[in-house]
């Protein structure tokens, strides 16, 4: 019989050298995070175990205290201290490759905080809009706690949970984890059309989440006949729905939805939704098998060999690789798949390319075979087929102008070397 607890008795249990799952992105149980703040030397000597995405999780478990651990898969701001003294852990992997370690060491796990929906008639709890790694450590943790949140939605999904089997649950009424892309531009708008161009109706999509991701969703509102096959996705999926794009039930799977109250809300009552765990939704045999699939993925540089950097700024690790490995291997061997990186051609002020000769200390989250089209908001690159040349003249010609005659005296250079 599961035990009705308090947010504050679970918090009060907790002892150094436990090991705790705390989700992230939107299955991140907030109300849990403040009562850990309420009583921070409770974190002393625990180690938090959990996938947390810069500018989406706010919540700095190593924070907390001084004695805190934390064995993370992304790089995120309140990680880089604990990086420095020892207490974190860095595990550089792909999404696939951390549900493979998470489910490794799932037997370490102490207890799970999973927040879900409330109960429905038969006494199931909906994990709502996050799906993606809950079950790779569920069954062989030791100890698992609910936080039934009744603004949790009840979705569908592969994966769910019976009140009577787990250990605890403690019952608050908390916000979820909030994301808004920001606001669009015409340049933006300009560079979505281009990606746009690429689809097809009756492809089915995977994207990452942004103000450029957005846009060029938002540019797809004539298409017709999409899927959606995605890690992430936001309210703008819904405005697809809304325009006709999207239009069949269950057209949208995806391991975690992101957005606002009322996109939460949505999600109780739009059929077209279903949720499923990374073990699903980033199987790359999965993925092959459906046809004319179309990952469009962002990037923070692209050399003139294709190699992409995704997740680094002058040598320092931002964030992590994702799912984009998974996604672009799959659509390649997808029947009719394609791979597109989109990135703006410079930096925001303009003063230095993002369209690079080489990456000095850029970290490579593709290799050079791995994109088919590299769009910036000056054209499209298509680098399928090419030879090493001509992907780099069609990368060069898709650079910001001030930028070419540069990066080709540099291509001259390095092909001397070759």
């Amino acid at each position: 019989m599961s035990q009705k607890l308090d947010v504050a008795d679970v918090v009060a249990g907790l002892k150094p050298g436990m090991t705790l799952f705390v989700p992230g992105l939107a299955g991140e149980s907030l109300a849990f995070f403040e009562a850990l703040k309420a009583a921070p030397d409770k974190a002393a000597g625990v180690r938090f175990v959990g996938l947390h995405f810069p500018g989406i999780n706010r919540s700095d478990y190593l924070g907390l205290h001084a004695q805190a651990r934390q064995r993370a898969y992304v790089m995120t701001p309140g990680l880089r201290p604990g990086l420095a003294d020892g207490r974190a852990e860095l595990a550089t992997l792909d999404y696939p490759g951390i549900y493979r370690d998470l489910a490794a060491r799932a037997s370490e796990v102490d207890l799970v905080i999973a927040q879900v929906s409330p109960p429905d008639a038969s006494g199931t709890c909906s994990f709502g809009p996050s799906s993606d790694f809950h079950p790779a450590v569920w069954a062989k943790a030791k100890r698992r706690v609910l936080h039934i949140n009744p603004n949790v939605p009840r979705t569908r999904g592969s994966f769910s949970v019976k009140l009577a089997e787990v250990d605890g649950y403690f019952e608050a009424d908390s916000a979820l984890v909030h994301y808004d892309a920001g606001s669009s531009n015409p340049a933006i708008e300009q560079h979505a059309a281009l990606v746009a161009s690429l689809v097809r109706d009756g492809d089915t999509l995977e994207f990452g989440v942004g103000k450029l991701p957005g846009a060029i969703l938002a540019a797809l509102s004539n298409h017709r006949g999409l899927r959606i096959w995605s890690g992430m996705v936001t309210d703008a999926v819904s405005k697809l729905v809304d325009a006709g794009a999207i239009a069949a039930k269950g057209a949208i799977d995806a391991g975690v939805a992101l957005g606002d109250a009322a996109y939460y809300a949505r999600l109780e009552h739009d059929d077209g939704y279903f949720f499923r765990p990374v073990s699903e939704t980033h199987d790359i045999r999965r993925i092959a098998a459906i046809d004319n699939f179309c990952a469009i993925n962002s990037a923070v540089e692209v050399d003139l060999f294709g190699q992409v950097n995704a997740d680094s700024l002058n040598g320092k690790l931002m964030a992590g690789v994702g799912g984009l490995p998974a996604f672009v291997a799959g659509a390649q061997l997808s029947d009719g798949g394609r791979s597109i990186v989109a990135l703006p051609a410079a930096t925001d002020d303009g003063r230095f390319t993002r369209i690079v000769s080489r990456f000095n200390n850029g970290l490579v989250a593709l290799p050079r075979h791995a994109a088919d089209y590299v769009v910036t908001e000056h054209g499209i690159a298509e680098l399928r087929g090419r030879d090493l040349r001509g992907r780099a003249e069609a990368l060069i010609a898709v650079a910001a102008p001030s930028f070419r005659a540069q990066l080709a005296a540099e291509w001259d250079e390095i092909l001397r070397r070759l």
